[in-house]
């Protein structure tokens, strides 16, 4: 079966659909020269591993990461827009807005790369998100951008450096307290690889980074991917490919009996309330599936309307009894299945595109993390302690669907390894200080870039 049917869409408007999606893999692509180098870094600057040997083995466990780590935050980057709004839109306002949010991501990206600073790709692609949400609201108002989510995911992006600088801190300084061989604390020697035991622990913590930077940074660029087919084929895309009509009416029916049988045992006017809107969710998306599959971008928004007002309403104290809460809790999960989603295909061509990066871009970057950080080179223990902490860190963060930069996370990981071994004096404040202004100026500067290109875009193409 074919993955996508591009004879809905002219001649002109499959070429630009291809060369979009192009665009996202090179997109991903760009993004192994800063994210993914971050897992090789440390065994390739101890010599653990040669670089062609390593550059492979953390594609693979990269690979695994994105296959088994779900979706959610692929469909945190996919809330941060209004899709169901933009599916609906005439095609040159489509192609303006994925237009944007490409050309300034990669712009960013290859400038921050070419200059060796551990840029984060991704606060550059949710700049670049935001930027067009933030225009497209300006222009047709309707929902904009989704800013609980975007507090959310800004939340974890500022709050996960400080995180990583402080836990690296605190393991050093008790590894070096229970660590009795001092061997683990030396700098590594030029040309000659470390002894097994410590080779050992940094294959291990580079793969941690590894699959665990798969199955978080890798889902962005697949969340990216999806808006893109959305926005461009939404009769193809708004849902998943098996949704059923016929079952999902049954469904809803069932939700609505349940919840209107529960709303005659309350006297809460502030519980029947929040089941009122369940309710009027329910019967909107009853007249859509009654059509059948046509309107599947409708359908989809209503989907998601009741879905949370469904999750709304669990929440209420006293509503449900156990048994009922239980069953509304599984069919609210269930009913997100039908539109947070992403085929395998998609999955495999971002997994690949990262992997390919790692393995052209990767030294500006190791270098430096292993070199410029501090003023004395990275020891054993300290690779291994920033990779520990970057991928619990980022292991966390996927749990709870929470976006956040693993390049970020480690630089200021290794960062807290360095004032641990000799305080403060022991960076190298120039480095620093560029990081941080890649850090500081790449939310605004991609948002002004993207929304900028988006309304250039839009009165051309208009």
């Amino acid at each position: 079966m074919n993955v996508f049917d591009l004879s809905v869409l002219s001649s002109g408007g499959a070429a630009l659909l291809i060369f979009f999606l192009i665009a996202v893999l090179a997109f991903e692509f760009v993004n192994g020269f800063h994210d993914t180098a971050n897992a090789v870094a440390t065994v390739i600057y101890t010599h653990s591993l040669q670089p062609t040997v390593a550059v492979v083995w953390s594609g693979i466990f990269n690979f695994l990461g994105v296959i088994t780590g779900g979706v959610g935050v692929a469909m945190g980057i996919v809330k941060l827009l209004p899709v169901n709004d933009m599916m609906v839109m005439p095609f040159f306002e489509s192609a303006s807005i994925i237009a944007a949010v490409l050309l300034a991501a990669i712009i960013w990206n290859l400038g921050t790369w070419y200059f060796g600073i551990p840029s984060s790709s991704s606060h550059t692609m949710i700049g670049a998100l935001l930027g067009v949400g933030i225009v497209f609201f300006w222009i047709h108002g309707g929902d904009g951008v989704n800013w609980g989510k975007a507090q959310e995911i800004a939340l974890a992006l500022l709050f996960s450096p400080f995180f990583g600088c402080f836990a690296a801190m605190f393991l050093m300084w008790f590894f070096a307290k229970l660590i009795k061989n001092k061997e683990i604390f030396h700098e590594p020697e030029r040309g000659k690889a470390p002894p097994m035991w410590i080779r050992a622990i940094l294959i291990t913590t580079c793969t941690l980074v590894s699959f665990f930077h798969g199955s978080n940074d890798g889902q962005k660029g697949v969340g990216l991917f999806m808006i893109v087919l959305m926005i461009f084929l939404p009769a193809q895309f708004a849902l998943h490919r098996d949704f059923d009509a016929t079952g999902l009416l049954t469904t809803v029916n069932k939700v609505e009996q349940t919840v209107g049988d529960a709303m005659q045992k309350q006297k809460s006017k502030r519980k029947n309330e929040a089941a009122q809107e369940v309710l009027e969710a329910t019967a909107d998306l009853k007249v859509l599936l009654s059509q059948g599959a046509q309107n599947r971008p409708g359908i989809r928004q209503e989907l998601q309307k009741l879905n949370k007002h469904l999750k709304t309403t669990t929440t209420v104290r006293s509503f449900f009894n156990h048994q009922d809460r239980e069953e509304m809790k599984h069919i609210a999960d269930d009913l997100a299945k039908n539109y947070e989603f992403a085929p395998r295909w998609v999955v495999l061509l971002i997994s690949l595109a990262l992997g390919l990066g790692t393995m052209i871009g990767w030294k500006r970057i190791v270098v430096t993390i292993g070199e410029k950080i501090g003023k004395s080179h990275l020891t054993y223990a300290q690779g291994a302690t920033a990779e520990l902490v970057a991928s619990a860190t980022i292991a966390m963060s996927t749990i709870f669907h929470a976006p956040v930069s693993t390049t970020h996370v480690l630089s200021s990981a290794v960062a807290g390894t360095m004032i641990a071994k000799n305080g403060r004096k022991n960076l190298q404040k120039s480095t620093l200080i560029t990081i941080l202004s890649a850090w500081i100026l790449t939310l605004p500067v991609t948002i002004l870039l993207s929304g900028g290109l988006y309304a250039l875009f839009r009165y051309i193409f208009q």
